[in-house]
Parts: structure tokens; C-alpha cells; sequence
């Protein structure tokens, strides 16, 4: 080959590729026909299939890797997943085996499963995908695959079910040509690519409605460079051979001295491994030496020690510490009792199950240890501390925290009382020689005196205690009742506790009919004006005390007092859930207006906010206001909840309306004689260009996803937000999209990239990030103790990655900001056809 031309041909070789096969299950796309009537009369049992329900069924893929009909592993299912619109799983599967160990006839195994009655399923269809394609090179991409209606995936080498036939259709030809687009073969033209993404919606939707076939969409990761299937080196295995292709290759027994060395061949189960290695114990105790002299009490490190010491204090708290950094922390465990960092890694370097270290680390160290940092408090409420002890030093280091800061962790603290049974639950089960101590840490009370002291807290904290009571782990439920419980009698305790026991009363059947008309409305069939009709007057009905009622302070924000609902301004929204506007009277003439939903799951909102809120007061203490908006929300039940309504347009009614935002800011604020603020006040283009750098970090640090432009709102005064957050921590369910989200008609507004604003804009982002990268480690406690509260898109995902990934901990500042403004700068192209795409979906579906 010529040298110049060397680099023209650029592959990868599969016995390279030692990561896990993945890919991700899509959606299911086509139009699924009820069976027939004269059929149902004929098999009864049919009505119970999920094709007759109403609505969308409970859909589930099922997967599983086969190679010269054998399976390579065992039968891998999604998660179940309750559908509203379309059926959109959005889900990896990382299967065992990894991408060099496969042979070249490996297929994946695709069926669709349905519910039939209480105990059965019923496929839907299936289709096998082979791993590679004809020149040997592993498929890569977004894949189609035809489902063979009613029949389970076949993965035998000449299957019946393959993923691939020969007729063509419309869809089949442009998905090529954009595999093509997507690889860079086609040139690109942003002007005549929007008009052709637009125009393939539309036949997409056509071609949709018109076939009779399923078709399963998945995704296969995308590498740098095609990978090859290649046979693993001759050198392993010794061979004779070199003129006989591979596919034929004859291999004479391999020598005992290759096989022995080959570490991927030999699998020897060891039945002790979970014990404890005995030689290992003995070292440890031997390097700590519990029983050393007081010299162990005046140790003191060397300038290499200390830098290796605050390294791993630096550690974030998802970072298992090793043997040998344990025993280094413990070395210097009196030391550390000065460090307010030093806590969690010690405690994390004590052998739990061996008493005298248990010991002198609770009875000894621990009382003398100094103050330490609220996020590490948190971090010792999580599920990693046992020790009661531990858990009370941490609740008692709670308590310097002000009533508005332990507002901010409320939610969170709530959580913690999980984990609090969780220990006292497992007493029993303990050994009874075991050091550790299950008594009751006092989070409970510690939670309980604060709340009693504080109405607004008080408030808060008998909502977050209701919702966990509704929810369906009865385990939990009793013991969150027994809380309730204990709140309400030390209530009765203070003055005017009578009072505000029944405050919390009225609240609650304020929330029971606002919640039962919402039902009800949603349910009926009515049109939307007969609904808003029918819910003015329900509001304005005398019996209802609803237009009319003594002072209440508002669930959602108990520092509000209302009296009544104003019944002529409260309306119903379009969307599919209708919740209701609803505007409140206050007692001080003000009026506040809110949405009620009933059906939706605010509790995911609810964090989401909290940690904004958190944020923007993280912000301002370092004198950055970036003018957020955290609205106030509250999940009153599992499935319901309020949201405070800030009066805003979405970013695309603005544009059909007034073209750009800056005609909608000017029609709002206008200033004919601005200087560089295009004839807008300039405080109104200040306070947009500020909540864009906010919302632009905010959201890019809790990784959320599906935006579009109905989902980004301004206010008239130039207040930019964002609403709806189903997708959060990296989920998206649009592809390509960008990490850092700006879209096209905020930098326009701002006056373009070459713009004075938009390089303050930049400069509010690279601000926040940095001072928000200080607090990484309260952020992430935050998150972490949400993990196990029940909130489906939270459960089961492995936060810390998410979080933590975000931040670049591991970078310098100066090199997280180049981080971060590449990420600012890498704005995908296919946003603004996507969401154009979106905006036709929408337009079919409203």
C-alpha cells in the first residue's frame, strides 16, 4: 500500500473490543388491529388480551444472544413500563458476555410480549438481528426489525423470523439514506435538512398508518471505526496452519502450557470466596493494631502522606476506598479528628463486624471528632450507616442548620427515616455479639421538634409524610403512620396546637375535592369548554365552601393565606391529564395561582425544583443571582399534586405569535432609547440573559432531558425557565441530543454568538458551574438518598454516575470550564429538525 494513503482505511479488529455487548430497545412503531369480534365469540378468553384494552397495554421486550442455535445467555426482559402516547422503552440492556468472545453467526433474539389474563402473556410478535453484517463488520446504528406477527423470535441459524426481507417500502429507503446522513456520506445543508426532516415526519406518519406491519426500533452503539470480526490471535492458541482460511482453519490440539495461561477459558467457582481470607484478616489486624501504645496518638504524617491523605478526603462519596487506603486512614485515624473532611472515610475504613474496632472508632474517636460539613451529615443518613450512634452524631450536627436551610434537605431527611427502620427491622437478626448498635438514632424526633417549631416546616413535613403513607410498600406506610402519629401528639403539646392540627385537617379535605372534581373531569367525556364550565361551578357552589372559606395557608406554601377559590378566572388546561388552573384568594387581597393535577407524578418535580431552589441559594451565597425561578411544587399522593402558575408563554407560542422573543420582550418592556438592548429595558434583557446561564447549568448538572420549545417558557419581565421534568439524570428520549441545552432562539435573542450578551451569557455559565462544582458532594448525598423513594424514573439507576460524571471532579477548574464550554459549543445540528418534528407530531396528536 502507499504510504500517503495509509490512513484511508481506518478499522477496528472485534478481539480488540473487550467492553460488554449493549444496546438499547427503542420503540415499537406500527398500528396493533383489536381481534375481531366473530373471533372473541369464538375463543372468550381473547377479551382478556391487552390488544382489546382501552388505552395503551403493558407492553415488554424480551432479548436473549444465540450463535449456532445455542443461547449464549439467558433471556433478558425490559422493565415493566406503563404506556401513555406510544410505546417507547428507551432502554439498555448490557448483556454478560463481551464483543470479543462472539462468533460470527451470533444473532439477538427480539420478541414483544402482551399480557393475556392474570397470569399470561401472549407474543406479539418476534424477529432475530444478526450481530454482523455481510462483509463481516458488526451492525452499528438505529436499526428497524420486522415483527412476524403472533409468533416468538426463532433463533436458529436459517431463521423463519429474520429482522430483514426483501420488500421494500418508503420508510425502509430514507432510514438508509439517513444512516448514510448520519455517518457523513451525504453532505449537509441546515436549510434544505429541515425541509426534508419535516417532509420525512409526515411520510413517516403516513407510511405509519397505512401498514400492516410492526416494526421494533433499536439502537446498536456507534464506534469510531467499523469493527471487523477477527478470530483471537494465532498466539494464544498454537497453530500450523497459515495457508487454510479461517472459516476452515483445522486447529491441532493446543498445548497444555497455552491452555493453562489462558485466562478466559478456566472459570473455577470458589465456594469461600465471600468469607473472609483468613491471612488477609490477620494482616489487617497486625497493620492496625487496636492495641498499640499511645505513640499511634501522636502520629503525625510526612509531606508525601498528608498530599496522599487529602487525596483521598478529596475522594467524591460514591468512591470505595481500597485495602490500602483503609489501613492508611486508620494509621492516622487521631490526625484526621481534626479534619472535617475525614469522617466519612474513616468510617468507611472500619471493619464493622470486629468489635474492638467498632470500639474505640463510636466510643472513642467519634465523640471527639470536630463539627463537621451538613452534605457529610447527609452522607452518614444514607443506607451505608448502620450504627445508630453514628447516625445520632450526624442528626446532632443537623441541628446547626437554620429552619430554612433544613428546608432544602426536608425532602431528602424524610427519605433517611427508611433507613432507620431498615436497621431496627434487622435487629433481630443480628448477632447478638455483634458491636454495632441498632438503637433509634433520634432522626425521627430531631425531625418531629423542628416541625413543631416552625409552621412553614411543619407544613412541608406533613405533606412529604403523607405521600410516603399513600404509597404501596405497607412496611414503610406503617411506619411513616407511626411518625404522623408521634407529629400530631406533640403538636396537641404547644400552644395553639388544637389550631394547627385542624389547619392541617381543612388541608386535607381541601386537597380530597379539589382531587375528586379533577378525577372526575379528566374521566368524563365532556369537551373542554363543558369542563371549564362544569368546574366554575362547582367552585362557585355555596356547598363546597371552596369560593369562600376561613383563613388557610396554602399547602403549597404555607406562608401564603388564602380564602377562597376565584371561581370566574380558574379554568382547565388542554393537556391529556386537563388539570386545573386554579386562582386562589389571598387574605391580603393578592391572588395566587396554581395547578392542580391529578393522575401525574409530581414527586420527580418535586426534587427536581428542590435541588434548583438549593442551587440558586448556593449561587446567591457566593453573590451570583442569576434570577432562577424555582417555582414552589408539592406532590400530595403518589399520583397528584400542585404547581405554583407563573404567568409565561412557551417559547414556541411566542414565536408563532411574534416571530422572535425579543418582538415579545420589546411588546412587554419596550425602551426606545436603549443602547444595545434592541429597544428592550435593559433590565429585562439582564434578567434573560442571567436565567438563561441559571436554567443552561441547572439543567445540564441534573441531566435533563426531553426539551423542546413547549417545554421552555418565558415570563414578560425576561424571566426564562423550564417546566415538565419526566427525564432527568442523562434519560432523553429524543437521539443526538446536546448535554448543555441552548436552543437557537435564545442565542437569537441574545443577539447571536458574536453578541456582548451572549458572551456574559457565557461568562453567568462558566460562573455557576464553577461554584456549583464545590458543592458536588451535598449535591450528590441529595440525589443519592432519593434513590430508594419509590420514584420510577430515579429506582434502579445508577445516580452517581449520572451526578457525578457532570461535575469533572476529576479536572482542574480551569480545565472543567473548557469542559464545559465545549459542551456550550457543541449545540447538535439536529436539534432544531427534531423539534420541528416534535412540533408535528404534537400538531397530529392535539
Amino acid at each position: 500500500m502507499d504510504k500517503d494513503n495509509r490512513d484511508d482505511f481506518t478499522f477496528a479488529k472485534l478481539k480488540d473490543l473487550k467492553l460488554p455487548v449493549t444496546f438499547r430497545i427503542s420503540q415499537l412503531e406500527g398500528v396493533r388491529q383489536p381481534k375481531p369480534f366473530s373471533e372473541i365469540l369464538e375463543k372468550p378468553e381473547l377479551r382478556f388480551h391487552g390488544v382489546q384494552q382501552q388505552g395503551f397495554s403493558d407492553l415488554y421486550v424480551t432479548c436473549q444472544l444465540v450463535a449456532d442455535n445455542k443461547p449464549l445467555t439467558i433471556p433478558f426482559r425490559t422493565s415493566f413500563k406503563s404506556f401513555k402516547k406510544d410505546y417507547i422503552w428507551n432502554e439498555w440492556i448490557t448483556l454478560p458476555i463481551r464483543y470479543c468472545d462472539l462468533l460470527l453467526s451470533s444473532q439477538i433474539t427480539f420478541t414483544v410480549w402482551d399480557i393475556a389474563g392474570p397470569r399470561g402473556a401472549v407474543p406479539v410478535g418476534g424477529s432475530t438481528f444478526r450481530m454482523f453484517g455481510k462483509k463481516w463488520t458488526l451492525r452499528r446504528g438505529k436499526h428497524r426489525m420486522l415483527l412476524w406477527p403472533d409468533r416468538e423470535a426463532d433463533g436458529s441459524t436459517e431463521t423463519a423470523t429474520p429482522s430483514k426481507v426483501g420488500t421494500r417500502d418508503e420508510m425502509g429507503r430514507l432510514e438508509k439514506l439517513v444512516k448514510k446522513y448520519e455517518r457523513g456520506d451525504l453532505a449537509k445543508s441546515d436549510w434544505l435538512d429541515a425541509m426534508a426532516f419535516r417532509k420525512m415526519a409526515e411520510i413517516h406518519a403516513s407510511e405509519t398508518e397505512k401498514s400492516q406491519n410492526l416494526y421494533l426500533y433499536i439502537d446498536m452503539p456507534r464506534f469510531d471505526f467499523p469493527v471487523i470480526f477477527s478470530e483471537p490471535d494465532a498466539s494464544v492458541v498454537a497453530s500450523t496452519s497459515t495457508t487454510v482460511p479461517p472459516t476452515t482453519q483445522v486447529q491441532p490440539p493446543a498445548p497444555l502450557s497455552a491452555i493453562a495461561s489462558d485466562v478466559h477459558l478456566w472459570a473455577v467457582v470458589d465456594p469461600d470466596i465471600a468469607k473472609e481470607n483468613p491471612v488477609e484478616d490477620k494482616h489487617r489486624r497486625l497493620v492496625r493494631s487496636h492495641r498499640s501504645s499511645p505513640y499511634d496518638r501522636e502520629l503525625k504524617p510526612n509531606a508525601k502522606i498528608r498530599d496522599e491523605l487529602s487525596e483521598i478526603l478529596n475522594y467524591a462519596p460514591s468512591q470505595p476506598l481500597n485495602s490500602e487506603e483503609k489501613d492508611l486512614i486508620w494509621k492516622f485515624r487521631f490526625y484526621l479528628t481534626r479534619d472535617r473532611r475525614g469522617l466519612t472515610k474513616f468510617l468507611k475504613s472500619v471493619t464493622w463486624r470486629d468489635p474492638s474496632e467498632v470500639k474505640q472508632a463510636v466510643e472513642e474517636l467519634l465523640p471527639q471528632w470536630t463539627e463537621i460539613d451538613i452534605d457529610d451529615a447527609l452522607e452518614l443518613l444514607g443506607p451505608g450507616t448502620v450504627d445508630s450512634r453514628v447516625r445520632a452524631f450526624a442528626v446532632k450536627q443537623l441541628n446547626r442548620a437554620d429552619d430554612d436551610e433544613l428546608l432544602l434537605y426536608l425532602l431528602q431527611l424524610v427519605q433517611g427515616l427508611k433507613f432507620e427502620s431498615t436497621a431496627s427491622d434487622q435487629r433481630s437478626a443480628r448477632s447478638t455479639s455483634s458491636a454495632v448498635s441498632y438503637d433509634d438514632s433520634g432522626l425521627a424526633d430531631f425531625l418531629i421538634g423542628r416541625a413543631v417549631r416552625n409552621l412553614i416546616l411543619g407544613n412541608r413535613f406533613y405533606w412529604y409524610l403523607m405521600v410516603e403513607v399513600a404509597l404501596e410498600d405497607r412496611v414503610m406506610a406503617k411506619m411513616y403512620g407511626r411518625v404522623v402519629y408521634k407529629f400530631m401528639g406533640k403538636i396537641l403539646e404547644v400552644e395553639n396546637g388544637a389550631e394547627r392540627r385542624d389547619v392541617m385537617r381543612r388541608q386535607g379535605e381541601l386537597i380530597e375535592s379539589l382531587s375528586k372534581r379533577a378525577k372526575e373531569l379528566r374521566m368524563s367525556k365532556d369537551p373542554r369548554p363543558k369542563k371549564i364550565d362544569k368546574l366554575r361551578a362547582f367552585l362557585a357552589d355555596s356547598k363546597n365552601n371552596l369560593a369562600s372559606m376561613p383563613p388557610l395557608p396554602l399547602p403549597l406554601n404555607a406562608r401564603i393565606e388564602v380564602t377562597g377559590i376565584i371561581a370566574e378566572k380558574s379554568s382547565v388546561f388542554k393537556s391529556n391529564m386537563f388539570p386545573l388552573l386554579l386562582y386562589f384568594q389571598g387574605s391580603d387581597g393578592s391572588e395566587y395561582p396554581l395547578i392542580f393535577k391529578d393522575g401525574d407524578d409530581m414527586r420527580q418535580d418535586q426534587l427536581v425544583i428542590q435541588l434548583f431552589t438549593l442551587m440558586d441559594r448556593l449561587l446567591r451565597k457566593e453573590n451570583l443571582d442569576l434570577k432562577l425561578t424555582p417555582y414552589d411544587v408539592l406532590a400530595t399522593a403518589p399520583l397528584q399534586g400542585m404547581v405554583q402558575f407563573v404567568p409565561s408563554k412557551p417559547i414556541a407560542a411566542i414565536i408563532s405569535e411574534n416571530g422572535t422573543l425579543l418582538n415579545y420582550l420589546r411588546a412587554n418592556h419596550p425602551d426606545e432609547g436603549s443602547v444595545g438592548t434592541f429597544g428592550v429595558e435593559p433590565s429585562v434583557i439582564d434578567t434573560f440573559v442571567r436565567s438563561c446561564a441559571g436554567y443552561c447549568v441547572v439543567t445540564y448538572l441534573l441531566g435533563v432531558g426531553d426539551r423542546h420549545l413547549d417545554n421552555l417558557l418565558l415570563a414578560p419581565d425576561g424571566h426564562f425557565f423550564h417546566v415538565d421534568f419526566g427525564y432527568i439524570l442523562g434519560r432523553d428520549p429524543k437521539p443526538l441530543a446536546p448535554p448543555v441545552k441552548v436552543c437557537k432562539e435564545m442565542v437569537d435573542a441574545m443577539g447571536g454568538v458574536q453578541s456582548l450578551h451572549y458572551t456574559r451569557f457565557k461568562n453567568f455559565c462558566f460562573t455557576a458551574f464553577s461554584i456549583l462544582r464545590k458543592s458536588a458532594n451535598l449535591i450528590l448525598n441529595l440525589v443519592t438518598l432519593m434513590v430508594d423513594a419509590n420514584i420510577p424514573h430515579i429506582k434502579h439507576r445508577d445516580v452517581h454516575e449520572q451526578v457525578l460524571g457532570k461535575f469533572c471532579l476529576d479536572l482542574t477548574e480551569e480545565q472543567a470550564i473548557e469542559h464545559f464550554e465545549k459542551l456550550l459549543n457543541d449545540i447538535s445540528p439536529f436539534t432544531a429538525v427534531l423539534d420541528r418534528m416534535h412540533d408535528w407530531a404534537q400538531y397530529w396528536r392535539s
